[in-house]
């Protein structure tokens, strides 16, 4: 056997299969299947951990994912370690090294214990008054400290080992718990033939059958029927059974989120990955999801060795463990009886039942007296001693004076069942108050989702079984099934509720809050508990509130003399229990954390000696540097070339989205400022795009190919949320057109060819299209071949000048780049890179959305007030630009700036004001956005976002600078060949 609180023939563990594991560097052996808690409690451990704020001695509270006292640190060597596990759901594995957490030096005697005595300098609220005054000790002093006192467990400083993986899956059934009533929704599901997947965090089925021995289906044992239901579903293919796996977020259109557990359990994981991310999208979701059990509050009721009901049964019926020689048990439900019974029967001493209840169940008193147990009724627990452990409670009669003390080493508590309606309320469903049983049940549903069995209320198991089977779209049938049924119970019940300033009565135990704290928040004005809640901390640990919420809402209540419904909820909110960074992240970390995305000519702008830059996720050539230049040499000769001859770019990063359909033209109409079903096949148009508020989305070229196609080009990091923006008002504001949206960024590589002698370069190439002016004039698309390729050819142009923007397949990009970038060095052209493309075009007073524009800008603001149609009687946005504010005087507008200097380059950011020497604060009337020097004027040149900028013009203003104030002429924003004649070539 592996510990003195082993009980023989006890649980469903095989005493021949041992694995040996070390606690604070003691080692000791545990069966396998064992998780940390069972094993360390059948040695006798109940000491784990230390709380939070108070350093208070935490034992074992539960025995499942609710758990708030027992967190370690468990690892297999220094590259794997995991702080802040909940010993309750991990598994021992042989050679498992596990810590105690949150003390020094050591476990049994902490010096952060000093907290306990000094709690009343530490009360609910401290930090928000504390830590405001003196203002200068924050740097030096508070936030240095309180840094180094948050947290419980220490993160590990080595890169993490592991490997994560993540699967998306569809199905018709997601069922989440494996309890009766999951098992049951999930076999009537699968027999419909529907695709079904079940999840359980556990690592085996069965839910509260785990420690209910006296339940019975179908004529057999509870547990026993399980892993019949559970083998039967293993052999249906229709099936997907996932054990050691959380259903941990509910999100929109039952998209589900679930942490697997792969190797977590095991000693030598190989190569496996430690645990998958799931995300599941489901036609239905079932919600079996129990209920967790609800401690009783009283003074001292953190000690180790006190426990819930249902845990200590647990560790017993399964595990074989006890949790104590001499147990009390303290309840207000009539489910604490049914572990008094089990521990009795396998020879464990009941001090005594304590019941806050007048007048318990006559059967329950009839089994107690037959077992010789003492039940105290109309009895409360005042008060516990012992220092690592609990050794004694302090018993009473309701409203009597008189006390008894009863020596005990474990208590065993619990005041009723709280349905776990965590992943409901996530799903937005709405709560109703079950006032009988003191507990908030599922009402309304938002999504197509049910909830059955305890997570409903659901009590009878008949009525349980015959809810999941409805639930799971068939019909199961069972006879002879036997259990009691559980409800709500009283919530913090009993005299010795916490009643007093004093008195430590705990309700949140992970971060000390007690019964004063909640009543204290009340008096200092907290009535909402939202507000309650962030005052005291309570339901803000790592267990979410599971075991504390409750609690706090039952006592805010009865201080505030409110029903408790109308004291509110506060919100749940995903994971329901915590998730580890690695299975969130999964692959992508490292170099595929932010993979790099290169264009189709990457490596032949490599050999060319391009130097690049990142553009989101893009790799970008920035310039071309030649022997001797520096980057401003560089970028001031492919200016000057490409303005003289002619500058080959790559512009594959820009975003392209098909847009077909008969409705296409109708569509754009809606999406973007200006009209599109003027536009005829064979020509483009520049768009505005905005969003609801009227301010500037995005904007890009598009091209008309034919009466039903458009190709739509975007911002290069706008293409995804351009191509999201669109599905979304396809799908849900516009879903009667006729309309598919198809990202095609990837498909297409382009070359953009601009100067004067652009048309003499590509000419030779393109068969199939017309070149001249007249047939092919400036905005013009056509398609044809390029050097034997089909393409895309625009007609377009970010320079000013003559342009041309090729669209080949991507596969041909770096052929069809080779031949143009030959041609055009023939004629002594280059290669150009995206700062010339920046200078050329503020040069010629074109806008980059996202540089030049801050999400608070209308299309006028901008300068392209022109680009809204006044015909148009709807498209997104309309609304958002009638806003009087929107169309007000004084507000900021792009406006170009003419550095009195011409050798001032103002810095990108700098603010610009109207008086330098105005004292401190200045006001600021704007903002550099973008400033160059432009080697084709000799000069400098920038755009500003000015307050009333356009009614400046002529103006001067200052930008102050650290080291000098430039001032500078408000201008327009065009620079260069004002008259645009170059475009037209």
């Amino acid at each position: 056997m592996s510990g003195a609180y082993r009980i023989k023939g006890a649980g469903r563990l095989t005493p021949a299969r041992t694995a040996r594991f070390t606690f604070d560097g003691k080692i000791y052996t545990a069966l396998q299947g064992d998780t940390v808690s069972s094993a360390l409690l059948a040695n006798g451990v109940h000491l784990i951990g230390r709380s939070f704020k108070y350093h208070r001695p935490r034992g074992f509270l539960s025995a499942g994912p609710e758990e708030p006292n027992a967190l370690i640190d468990v690892s297999r060597d220094s590259s794997r370690k995991q702080p802040n596990v909940r010993a309750t759901v991990q598994e021992v594995f042989d050679g498992a090294i596990v810590s105690s957490q949150n003390r020094f030096p050591s476990l049994s005697f902490d010096v952060g214990a000093v907290n306990d005595f000094l709690s009343p300098l530490f009360v609910a609220g401290f930090y928000y008054k504390t830590f405001m005054w003196p203002k200068a000790a924050w740097d030096k002093l508070y936030e240095p400290i309180i840094r180094r006192a948050a947290g419980l467990g220490n993160a590990p400083k080595e890169g993490d080992a592991d490997q994560y993986a993540s699967r998306y899956a569809h199905c018709d059934v997601l069922v989440a718990g494996g309890g009766v009533a999951g098992l049951t929704a999930a076999l009537a599901a699968a027999k419909t033939g529907a695709k079904v997947m079940l999840a359980d965090e556990n690592r085996e089925v069965g839910g509260a059958l785990r420690f209910d021995t006296g339940t019975t289906i179908d004529g057999i044992n509870g547990y026993e029927w399980a892993q019949k239901v559970l083998a039967e579903l293993k052999a249906m293919p229709n099936v997907e059974v996932l054990t050691r796996t959380t259903v941990f977020g509910y999100y929109n259109h039952n998209f589900i989120a679930l942490a697997e557990r792969v190797t977590d359990h095991l000693a030598t994981p190989g190569h496996a990955p430690r645990e998958r991310l799931w995300q599941v999208r489901a036609k239905k979701v079932v919600l079996a999801t129990g209920a967790i059990e609800r401690h009783m509050v009283f003074a001292n009721n953190d000690r180790p060795g006190i426990m819930l009901a249902s845990a200590a049964r647990t560790y017993l019926n399964h595990y074989g463990v006890t949790v104590g020689h001499t147990v009390g048990v303290y309840t207000a439900h009539d489910s604490a009886y049914e572990t008094a019974f089990d521990l009795k029967r396998a020879g464990v001493t009941i001090a005594a039942i304590v019941d806050c209840r007048t007048n318990p169940d006559a059967k329950l008193l009839d089994e107690a007296r037959a077992l010789g147990i003492e039940v105290l009724a109309g009895h409360s627990v005042y008060n516990t001693l012992g220092r690592l452990r609990v050794s004694s409670i302090t018993v009473g009669r309701n409203g009597g004076s008189s006390k008894r003390k009863i020596k005990v080493d474990a208590l065993v508590v619990s005041a009723g069942w709280t349905p776990s309606v965590h992943l409901f309320s996530q799903s937005r469903g709405k709560l109703t108050y079950d006032a009988e049983n003191q507990r908030f049940l599922p009402d309304v549903h938002v999504q197509d989702c049910i909830s059955v069995g305890a997570c409903n209320g659901t009590d009878d198991l008949g009525a349980l079984i015959a809810e999941a089977a409805a639930a799971g779209g068939g019909t199961v049938e069972f006879s002879g099934h036997n259990a009691h049924a559980w409800t709500g119970g009283m919530i913090g019940a009993g005299e010795g509720a916490g009643e007093g300033d004093n008195v430590k009565a705990f309700i949140d135990f992970q971060h000390d809050v007690c019964a004063k704290d909640i009543r204290l928040a009340v008096r200092e004005g907290m009535h909402s508990i939202e507000h309650i809640k962030r005052f005291t901390t309570n339901g803000m640990a790592s267990d979410q509130g599971k075991m504390s919420n409750m609690h706090g809402l039952a006592i805010a209540s009865e201080t505030l003399g409110r029903d408790l419904p109308k004291v509110g909820l506060t919100t749940f909110r995903a994971p329901y229990t915590p998730v580890t960074f690695g299975t969130l992240v999964g692959h992508s970390r490292g170099t595929l954390f932010d993979p790099a995305r290169k264009t189709p000519m990457h490596a032949l702008e490599e050999a060319a000696g391009a130097a690049f830059e990142d553009v989101g996720n893009w790799k970008r050539a920035w310039f071309y540097p030649r022997a001797g230049e520096d980057m401003h040499q560089a970028v001031n000769r492919e200016c000057r070339t490409v303005r003289a001859a002619v500058g080959v770019f790559d512009a594959s990063t820009l975003g392209k989205i098909e847009v077909v359909g008969p409705d296409a033209a109708k569509f754009l109409n809606l999406l973007y400022t200006n009209a599109w079903d003027t536009l005829k096949p064979g020509r483009c148009r520049y768009g505005i795009m905005t969003r609801e508020d009227g301010f500037v989305y995005d904007d890009g070229v598009v091209g008309r190919l034919a009466e039903d196609r458009f190709h739509v080009t975007t911002t290069t990091g706008g293409a995804p949320r351009v191509l999201q923006h669109m599905e979304d008002y396809l799908q849900t504001e516009f879903p009667d057109l006729n309309v598919w949206l198809t990202s095609a960024t990837e498909q297409w590589a382009v070359i953009a060819v601009q100067g004067p002698k652009a048309r003499e370069v590509i000419a030779p190439l393109v068969e199939g299209i017309d070149l001249s002016p007249e047939a092919f004039p400036h905005m013009a698309i056509a398609e044809g071949t390029i050097c034997g390729v089909a393409t895309r050819l625009f007609r377009v142009s970010f320079t000013g000048e003559l342009g041309f923007e090729i669209n080949v397949p991507a596969d041909f990009g770096p052929t069809v780049w080779k031949e143009i970038a030959e041609r055009a060095q023939a004629v002594g052209g280059c290669l150009y890179g995206t700062e010339t493309m920046h200078i050329l075009r503020a040069e010629k007073g074109y806008i980059i959305v996202g540089q030049d524009t801050d999400g608070t800008m209308t299309p006028d603001d901008a300068g392209l007030g022109w680009a809204v149609s006044r015909k148009k009687t709807d498209f997104v946005g309309i609304r958002g630009l009638q806003r009087p504010d929107l169309v007000r005087d004084g507000r900021k507008q792009l406006v170009g700036l003419l550095p009195k200097n011409p050798h001032d380059v103002p810095e990108e950011g700098g603010q610009i004001v109207a008086d330098p020497n105005q004292p401190k604060p200045m006001t600021m009337l704007g903002h550099v956005t973008s400033s160059y020097w432009s080697e084709n004027l000799g000069r400098s040149i920038a755009f500003g976002l000015v307050a009333g900028g356009r009614a400046r013009m002529g103006e001067t203003l200052y930008i102050p600078l650290a080291d000098k104030t430039i001032a500078v002429e408000v201008t327009d924003m065009v620079f260069f060949d004002k008259e645009g004649g170059r475009i037209n070539g």
